[in-house]
């Protein structure tokens, strides 16, 4: 499926005058040299420019005198992401959206349609992000990563969970490279900060009885976020509340993604160990924390124990009893 035919992405003319102006930032450039290199009419130009002030891209100017940028803006087109990406499984299918209902979906759409591995897809807004258990994700426009990568690996479907802690690996260490916080990691999904959440991972797959068709991983990481809405403002954190200064989601996401290729090379390569071996290494959640376990039929209270093989929490209730937990909420027992 190709970028145009998919409804929605942003046409690769309106990203390539984005990328004009961000690549001759604070010079002004007339509205008949944007025209004649991007192939529209000057009034398309107009009206492009009048949409990217919309989405808050800061362009200075007007058609009579030509266009120029007060600041690059910190948006995450293909263009960009190529020149960045280039040799990575990641750098080749980018499918861009200023809004989307949500990316995972799209990205199951493409994944039927037969697109190849390494296909990503971003949005800058979502309406209607999900988080585990149906939950909504509140994705704020330009403020966060919202990235959906679609794979096609040769493992047995029960393995496909790994890819969402191995996602959680990636991510984490992407955030400490470009910040130095110190960020956890909660089984099996979630990367918190100080016990806040910073960002999450859902992942679906398509497969057959022994054989996995293929697999999105959805990375919803909360960026440059100043305040959350309602009940979030107590349990959720992002880089820029952290560190008290507008982070680059465009360097972050470029790191994800290198780390993220990185890791499942090796996952392919050293098998389901060397996730577990890394998870329990950094999260606090896989050994000794005290936690409250709820799925569809229970609640109980117990001690973290590890992982199991497969990469399952293993929780000791209070009377003694071991529990594998393979679906449900982990939270911290207060």
């Amino acid at each position: 499926m190709t970028q145009e035919f998919l409804p929605g992405t942003t046409d690769r003319r309106l990203a390539r005058l984005l990328t004009l102006l961000a690549e001759n930032a604070t010079i002004v450039i007339s509205g008949a040299r944007i025209a004649k290199e991007i192939g529209v009419s000057r009034s398309t130009v107009w009206r492009w420019v009048e949409r990217l002030r919309g989405l808050g891209v800061k362009v200075k100017g007007q058609l009579a005198s030509g266009y120029f940028l007060e600041q690059v803006p910190d948006i995450l087109t293909p263009d960009m992401l190529k020149q960045r990406l280039r040799g990575s499984l990641f750098g080749k299918r980018i499918f861009h959206f200023f809004k989307t209902d949500s990316t995972n979906r799209v990205a199951l759409e493409l994944g039927h349609a037969g697109e190849p591995e390494g296909a990503v897809v971003l949005a800058e807004e979502q309406t209607a992000g999900r988080g585990r258990s149906g939950r909504k994700w509140h994705s704020e426009r330009a403020a966060g990563i919202y990235a959906t990568l679609l794979l096609r690996p040769k493992l047995a479907p029960v393995q496909a969970p790994l890819l969402t802690m191995m996602a959680g690996l990636s991510a984490h260490s992407a955030v400490q490279a470009l910040t130095g916080l110190a960020v956890d990691l909660k089984w099996p999904n979630d990367l918190l900060i100080l016990g806040k959440k910073l960002g999450g991972i859902l992942t679906e797959m398509h497969a057959e009885p022994g054989q996995i068709r293929f697999v999105i991983v959805g990375i919803g990481l909360n960026v440059n976020q100043e305040r959350f809405p309602g009940e979030l403002a107590n349990i959720a954190t992002s880089l820029h509340a952290e560190t008290g200064k507008p982070q680059s989601r465009m360097e972050l996401l470029v790191r994800l993604l290198r780390e993220f290729e990185s890791d499942y090379n090796r996952f392919l390569r050293e098998g389901v160990a060397s996730v577990v071996a890394r998870f329990e290494s950094i999260s606090t959640y896989a050994r000794g924390k005290r936690v409250r376990v709820t799925n569809g039929t229970e609640s109980y209270v117990g001690t973290t124990g590890g992982l199991g093989p497969e990469g399952l929490l293993q929780v000791e209730r209070d009377g003694g009893q071991i529990m594998t937990v393979i679906a449900g909420d982990v939270a911290e027992a207060r």
